[in-house]
């Protein structure tokens, strides 16, 4: 059996918090899961979104400068993790060394798309310039599902021809027959089966692990649930979930407003 710990997307960018990433890392040292799955949309990449193109709020954006945030946000989330490592080797205990998976997201995918739409980029920008595959992540194409005992994860599952994402963990279920994990969706929904054998099967689409409010929604729409997950026992495509919401995080890793050191 096995412990993965899922951070859902982050869609990290520019003048949005980012505390939240280092408490991810701060609590992966904590549980030592076997593996760390990013569900995609880690960037934002918000110079290359073709919905605010024109508006105001695109005003200033830089694809320099949502690789750099990025590769920021990252250098926040492994630290903790390196300083472990590099501590248990020092101490001669147990090393850890954690399965790094990232799946590509939507929002990543931006940038292939504005190559495709645009052949001159072709050499000049890469999803490679996010560098998480120097991080030391496995890398993930965009809708390719990755499966991790017996779990599969992908940014979305698809439904029908036209590739439309699968909305409701219920229809996960219904149409993969296996444990299925996705993000790219705001907030949390959760399904459960089981086979004719008594295997159990979970259906979970979670997507947003940040603090900003999107301005694409409303004062409604933006209160969703943010968070990341950490599966116990994961085994054959049983696991037991539980949901670690960023306000449990910052009250257990803040002191006085302050990260404790």
């Amino acid at each position: 059996m096995s412990i993965h710990l899922v951070i859902p997307d982050c869609q990290v960018k520019r003048n949005t918090p980012l505390e939240h990433i280092k408490y991810a890392g701060l609590y992966a040292v904590e549980k030592k899961p076997d593996v760390i799955i990013c569900l995609g949309d880690f960037a934002d990449m918000e110079s290359l979104s073709s919905y605010d193109v024109g508006k105001k709020a695109f005003e200033g954006r830089r694809y320099s400068e949502d690789i750099k945030i990025a590769k920021e946000a990252m250098q926040l989330f492994l630290k903790p993790i390196r300083t472990e490592q590099l501590r248990l080797i020092k101490n001669k205990e147990k090393r850890w060394n954690p399965r790094l998976v990232m799946l590509l997201g939507n929002h990543e995918n931006r940038i292939t798309r504005a190559i495709d739409n645009d052949s001159k980029l072709e050499g000049l920008i890469s999803t490679d310039d996010l560098g998480y595959k120097e991080a030391g992540w496995e890398v993930i194409p965009f809708l390719k599902v990755v499966t991790i005992d017996e779990v599969c994860y992908s940014h979305f599952f698809v439904s029908g021809v036209m590739g439309r994402p699968v909305t409701t963990a219920r229809a996960l279920l219904t149409k993969h027959h296996m444990s299925c994990v996705a993000g790219h969706m705001q907030g949390r929904d959760i399904a459960y089966a089981q086979r004719a054998n008594g295997d159990r099967l979970t259906g979970l689409i979670s997507g947003s692990f940040y603090q900003h409010h999107e301005l694409y929604l409303n004062a409604q729409t933006n209160q969703h649930w943010r968070g990341l997950w950490l599966l116990h026992e994961v085994f054959n495509g049983s696991f037991d979930e539980l949901p670690v919401s960023i306000d449990y995080l910052k009250r257990k890793y803040e002191k006085g407003g302050k990260l404790r050191k």
